[in-house]
């Protein structure tokens, strides 16, 4: 169970930076912090509001000592279960590291403590890194970019950004899954289509030259091998990310044939030579699979062949196009394969620092919504961006807002949407906790999943976006107890 005493000295340290609440909450406390909590109590209650009256505010409730004749009771079935859950959190990009590393030491060890511990913080658990760069790196370039697989190296970014900082994360929370994904292949590999296979010499579009899949597969060897000389342990990848968008600063095409004969020619047996025991995710990109006929249910046509799904742990989404049922539709179509969710950005086109807007939204279409429809994991975009919403890269994603945004000068930030509903999540649900089932009451703008912990405690994540609170009596079997979800809010809840 989570130290809110620790969490509390940590945000009021930060709070000397003036973590700062956003232009479009000007009626909002200036300082947001976790309350002071009272520690007498069974139920431990973290309670958000999109006016952040509530911000991460931690208070306590006690089990009722009298029978429940409540008609509002949501009732928890532990018998009921569903997925094991691996984490959430957020992707640590060239930009994020960036940023956090023009912070002072003292204020960046305050903030990862207060986002990844998960002793004395949130316990952001899970975090997506980029193989080579992203449109949110310094410049553009893989591992590789002198031809042949022998000239493979860390680049200066990984060296002097990304891996000082997840060092600094793993001392925090040494239990992180990281998950590693290319924009794009070196450009050496690639050819403007699979008929022609002329070299295409550029980092946006263009497909793998198939005569390199076991070069291209032996380069994932040897970034996980070289991650792990720094004590990085990657926990996942993807083949590709976002490989059906011929755009962005750094991409490239690949079609679900292609990623099929890719991982069972080149990644799979690659990893297996080396002893690897990776985790493997197909497709990474959008529900509606960017609307090509072809291209529909792109991960369960690659499951279709046995010498591909031996290899393959399950798939990954984002949620740039189509509906999250299309999460449900694949798992029914292939219940044995894992979904992760490993992508979602905010930004000016979705008012993205209005937490009036986000808020609510975000938790029923991300946060629950995914883990309702099967999610293991759940993992949004930039950490941290600055007040330029960069550094980025022509080309890229010039709009995203990260999941907190920090000023010109490193001292102050605004928390948005995205860290809210990580930190809702992973506060009280714990890696390895099983999703269970629940029944009884609901309403309109109620959404709400529970979990049973490894530790043997509960947690129920709650999301009301109505405009009135919502009172409710929640009853675990053999406790039973109230809550009270302020309008537009998020509550988290966990007991023993």
């Amino acid at each position: 169970m989570t130290n809110n005493s620790v969490i509390l000295a940590t945000i009021l340290a930060l709070g000397a930076m003036t973590i700062s609440c956003g232009d479009d909450q000007k009626d909002a406390p200036q300082n947001p912090s976790v309350e002071q909590e009272t520690t007498a109590g069974d139920v431990k209650v973290i309670t958000t509001t999109s006016n952040r009256s509530h911000d991460l505010s931690v208070s306590y409730t006690d089990f009722s000592t009298k029978d429940n004749m409540s008609p509002s009771t949501i009732r928890l079935v532990p018998e009921e279960t569903f997925q094991t859950m691996d984490g959430f959190g957020a992707a640590i990009t060239g930009s994020t590291c960036y940023n956090l590393m023009r912070m002072t030491p003292e204020n960046r060890k305050e903030f990862l403590t207060a986002t990844f511990s998960p002793k004395d913080g949130y316990g952001f658990s899970y975090v997506r890194i980029s193989i080579g760069c992203s449109d949110f790196s310094l410049s553009e370039f893989t591992c590789c970019d002198k031809e042949g697989i022998e000239n493979f190296a860390l680049t200066d970014e990984d060296t002097r950004y990304v891996i000082p900082i997840l060092k600094e994360i793993l001392a925090i929370n040494p239990d992180l899954k990281i998950m590693g994904t290319p924009w794009t292949a070196p450009r050496w590999m690639k050819v403007n289509n699979l008929k022609d296979l002329q070299p295409y010499n550029s980092w946006t579009s263009g497909q793998l030259n198939p005569k390199y899949y076991a070069d291209y597969g032996e380069y994932f060897v040897k970034w996980i091998q070289a991650m792990a000389s720094h004590g990085i342990k990657i926990y996942s990848v993807t083949p590709q990310n976002e490989p059906l968008n011929r755009g962005n600063s750094a991409s490239m095409y690949m079609g679900w044939e292609e990623e099929r004969d890719f991982v069972k020619n080149g990644l799979g047996p690659a990893l297996e030579r080396a002893g690897l025991d990776t985790r493997v995710y197909a497709f990474d990109h959008n529900y509606n699979y960017d609307n090509i006929a072809s291209e529909q249910s792109y991960p369960t046509k690659i499951y279709q062949d046995e010498d591909a799904r031996k290899y393959l742990d399950g798939a990954a989404f984002h949620n740039y196009g189509g509906n999250k049922d299309e999460l449900t539709v694949v798992h029914n179509a292939t219940p044995g394969m894992d979904l992760v969710f490993t992508e979602t950005s905010i930004g000016t086109w979705n008012d993205g620092q209005n937490l009036n807007a986000r808020l609510n939204d975000d938790m029923e279409q991300v946060a629950l919504g995914t883990v309702n429809r099967w999610c293991k994991g759940v993992i949004v975009w930039n950490l941290m961006l600055n007040e330029e919403r960069g550094p980025n890269r022509p080309g890229g994603c010039t709009t995203c807002y990260g999941a907190v945004d920090i000023n010109r000068d490193y001292t102050h930030m605004t928390r948005n949407s995205h860290y809210y509903i990580i930190a809702h999540m992973s506060s009280v649900v714990q890696p390895d906790a099983v999703r269970i089932g629940t029944k009884g009451f609901t309403t309109n703008g109620l959404t709400y999943t529970a979990f049973r912990n490894p530790d043997g405690s509960y947690a129920l994540v709650m999301s009301n976006s109505g405009q009135s609170e919502v009172k409710a009596t929640v009853d675990d079997g053999s406790h039973h107890f109230p809550v009270i979800l302020p309008a537009r809010s998020a509550v988290s809840l966990s007991w023993k």
